[in-house]
């Protein structure tokens, strides 16, 4: 078949019929079956056993009866002496075996020099951050149960030593002996406050590029009275709509200015009337948390000003149980204090008021600390920033939502803050150009913009010609 141009050599006894895919292509798509086709009988072992795919260098490790090396197109099977399959390793790809997780994280915590690639462990660290991970997904019993195991398969396998290291990891854990960590997560969770790591390589996305960008000034020219007032109030009226308190804005200014709360809807009526109490007062609005002790009083006092009407939403406290909106899961209730913790710490890198506000509404509405109202206080404390700066607030119309929500959720799943930044600069330059002074001025020019329609009707939001023509 190879001299009729119908198949390949690909490695050591090795042949494929793709003769079109480059080889690299080739060995990627069948992986598992190489490795078991080329080391029959071994276990999936080391870093392998824990990343579950090959390292930086191409190299998947396995344990058999003896040391060899294999290298087909890119992939190198480096195969090392030592035990075969013990007891919990599982049968994998016919005449492989895959390391039980405590046989992987004990030879995950042998000592190991990288020489010209990578190292065949992961290393103490990342062994501690899994660890945690075991415990903050299955609780002290899960933790428990693996340290059991692994201390069941030690003995027989010459590990004693990484027997002894991971014993006291899983005990500084558990806060029963005091053993230094070196991982963050392991770290925060041994002194009390564990966090979400997922979500620092977004924070970090938001931050860097904010770092990395230049704004400019849009001072505020809606400082003063009446002007300062009727921004709060659109502030409020949008910040509301988007999460579904839906009012014509003609009963809203009812409600905000007049004090008609409606006798069918008062918990609606009292979500945009707190919001804006809170938008519209100058005091608040010029308080910046220096210390997170303060970022936290401020989130549960803000909070509960705007949950005040609905008592059955915990105002004022950090959720119980776990929360999602569609299939996105937000951090857990074990989670919020140190996740915020660690959010707010980049935050004070940001000089800024505008990459301020942008962090800080999404450090929020990332970690989602309360059972309902993230959105609308994630806004609160985003303006807050900007018009603590002497900067043009930031007001997201009902029909610039899709937009709003795009960005967050890029930045959510794709670690990409670039739509995030652009969508929210472009509403803050829109709000710049508008004169507030006069209520029903501003929602005339607001209505011009087809800021109160729906994204639905298939219209988006417009710029005032001032902007069109920049």
């Amino acid at each position: 078949m190879v001299r009729s141009g119908t198949a390949r050599k690909l490695g050591p006894r090795l042949y494929t019929t793709s003769v079109q895919a480059p080889p690299e292509e080739v060995v990627r798509r069948n992986l598992w079956s190489i490795v078991a086709m080329l080391a029959p009988g071994t276990v999936v072992s080391h870093r392998t056993a824990v990343e579950n795919r090959p390292s930086p260098d191409g190299s998947v490790y396995v344990t058999g009866a003896y040391p060899r090396r294999v290298i087909v197109a890119g992939l190198v099977i480096r195969q090392i002496e030592g035990a075969g399959p013990v007891e919990g390793d599982l049968p994998f790809m016919g005449s492989l075996f895959l390391a039980s997780r405590p046989r992987a994280f004990l030879e995950n915590l042998l000592p190991s020099r990288r020489r010209g690639g990578a190292a065949r462990t992961v290393g103490r660290d990342d062994v501690e951050r899994r660890l945690t991970e075991v415990l903050l997904v299955g609780g002290e019993e899960a933790i428990n149960r693996l340290r059991d195991e692994a201390r069941a398969v030690a003995p027989g396998m010459g590990l004693e030593e990484p027997m002894r290291i991971l014993d006291g990891i899983v005990g500084a854990l558990l806060r029963s002996r005091s053993v230094p960590l070196t991982a963050p997560t392991a770290r925060a969770y041994a002194a009390g406050e564990p966090y979400d790591p997922q979500r620092l390589p977004r924070f970090n996305a938001l931050f860097d590029a904010l770092r990395s960008h230049s704004f400019p000034e849009r001072r505020d020219r809606g400082a003063e009275s009446p002007a300062f007032e009727n921004a709060a109030f659109f502030d409020a009226y949008f910040s509301n709509y988007i999460e579904g308190t839906e009012f014509p804005v003609e009963q809203a200014i009812r409600i905000v200015f007049a004090g008609e709360i409606p006798t069918s809807r008062p918990a609606d009526a009292h979500d945009v009337l707190g919001t804006y109490r809170l938008v519209g007062s100058r005091e608040e609005m010029s308080r910046r948390p220096g210390r997170f002790e303060e970022l936290e009083r401020m989130l549960k006092r803000r909070h509960a000003a705007i949950m005040e009407g609905r008592p059955e939403m915990l105002p004022g406290q950090f959720k119980e149980e776990p929360n999602q909106a569609g299939a996105t899961l937000f951090v857990d209730p074990t989670l919020v204090r140190g996740t915020l913790r660690q959010g707010f710490e980049m935050y004070r890198g940001l000089s800024e008021p505008f990459a301020r506000a942008l962090f800080m509404m999404f450090l929020v509405a990332e970690v989602h600390p309360f059972k309902d109202g993230n959105g609308r206080i994630a806004r609160v404390m985003m303006n807050a920033e900007l018009v603590s700066g002497g900067q043009t607030r930031i007001l997201i119309p009902s029909v610039y939502r899709n937009e709003y929500i795009g960005g967050l959720k890029r930045l959510t799943n794709s670690e990409d803050p670039d739509a995030l930044i652009r969508v929210m600069a472009h509403a803050q330059t829109i709000v710049s150009r508008i004169d507030f002074t006069d209520l029903d001025a501003a929602r005339r020019v607001l209505a011009s913009l087809n800021a109160f329609r729906d994204p639905a009707d298939g219209v988006k939001l417009q710029a005032p010609p001032d902007i069109a023509r920049g």
